[in-house]
């Protein structure tokens, strides 16, 4: 007489469910060393310091990204997203000008906030597809953001969407050689580019206290380590 029991999972398909569960978690685990290891040291970690900080082998990392932009992609997805959002909030403000110095700020504060998130911005990574998308989401809402600004009357109207770009790329600059040392930097170069973009009665942020002269001594010599570490 025939069974009426409810089917069961043969042992077959244990193994199979094990190793799809390995991988997730490798994957997890891979991407959240990246993550670490890129915010600390920036995007110029090697992939064999990932596999490393993961506790994987670098064949292991090899099946689940096969190049550096599918990680890259993976690590910074999100604040990819974040990066967009900001666009979205400037516009979103009544008041353009206020929203376009906002935006500068938040996304330098997004910079300093991750050391390989300021590479990501200030490079490119033609395979990473969905960083790219969301890359130019973000342009295309910056280059709407600027004409709105300049309609107030304060932006100059010789701005161009690739000041922003020689902006991060300062920045980006600033936050790798003041490091822990002197960490609010930034914030004063901001406020000085943001000033030279105005026109004359526009009204401007105040500049931050500018950083002790002790502080900015220990970044020079933070940089000057890191220079002879890495001739």
């Amino acid at each position: 007489m025939a069974s009426t029991a409810d089917p069961v999972e043969t042992p077959a398909h244990a193994p199979e469910a094990g190793l799809r569960a390995d991988a997730e978690r490798n994957r997890d685990r891979i991407v959240a060393a990246a993550r670490r290891l890129f915010a600390t040291e920036g995007l110029g970690v090697s992939m064999a310091s990932v596999a490393r900080e993961a506790g994987v082998g670098k064949a292991t990392l090899s099946r689940r990204f096969t190049t550096r932009d599918d990680l890259v992609n993976a690590v910074f997805a999100d604040r990819m997203d974040a990066y967009a959002g900001a666009v979205q909030t400037a516009l979103n403000d009544p008041d353009p000008w206020h929203g376009f110095t906002g935006y500068l700020h938040d996304v330098c504060a997004m910079q300093a906030a991750d050391r390989g998130f300021a590479d990501v911005l200030t490079m490119t990574f033609p395979a990473a597809k969905a960083l790219e998308a969301r890359r130019t989401e973000a342009y295309n809402g910056f280059l709407e953001l600027i004409t709105r600004a300049k309609g107030t009357g304060h932006l100059r109207d010789d701005f161009t969407s690739q000041d922003l770009v020689i902006l991060l790329m300062a920045n980006a600059g600033v936050i790798n050689a003041t490091g822990d040392a002197a960490p609010d930097t930034w914030r004063r170069l901001v406020v000085h580019m943001t000033r030279s973009y105005a026109t004359p009665t526009a009204p401007v942020p105040l500049l931050p206290d500018v950083p002790a002269p002790a502080a900015l001594y220990r970044a020079m010599i933070r940089l000057t380590r890191a220079r002879s570490d890495n001739p």
